[in-house]
């Protein structure tokens, strides 16, 4: 399944980085501490986060998630949103807590 396509069913909108869409994704990962997230975070893994800002978007590439998700509506900045367009980072937006948007998550993984 790809972020696009796990996006789409799970109804979140897409706020930057559309033409990293067809990333495949393969698993999860929740957090928003940025030095645990860097250190445990997977290729190919959805990361679920409140954390919108660049360096969010500078962890995301080097562990080369497939996207990044903003749980509660939190808000990507300018400069976030500039890097994950430049980058191709698919990030997302959904009203859902994390909880929530992991148990959507899971549902598409495994259902």
């Amino acid at each position: 399944m790809t972020i696009k396509e796990m996006a789409e069913a799970c109804g979140w909108k897409l706020l930057a980085g559309e033409e990293g869409t067809d990333a495949p994704v393969d698993g999860c990962y929740i957090g928003d501490l940025l030095s645990w997230v860097m250190a445990r975070a997977l290729s190919g893994n959805v990361w679920l986060t409140v954390m919108g800002n660049v360096n969010a978007i500078a962890v995301a590439a080097l562990t080369d998630v497939a996207g990044v998700v903003l749980a509660e509506d939190a808000a990507l900045d300018e400069a976030a949103k500039a890097r994950a367009d430049l980058q191709g980072i698919p990030v997302y937006t959904c009203p859902e807590n994390l909880y929530e948007t992991a148990l959507k998550v899971a549902g598409q993984l495994n259902g």
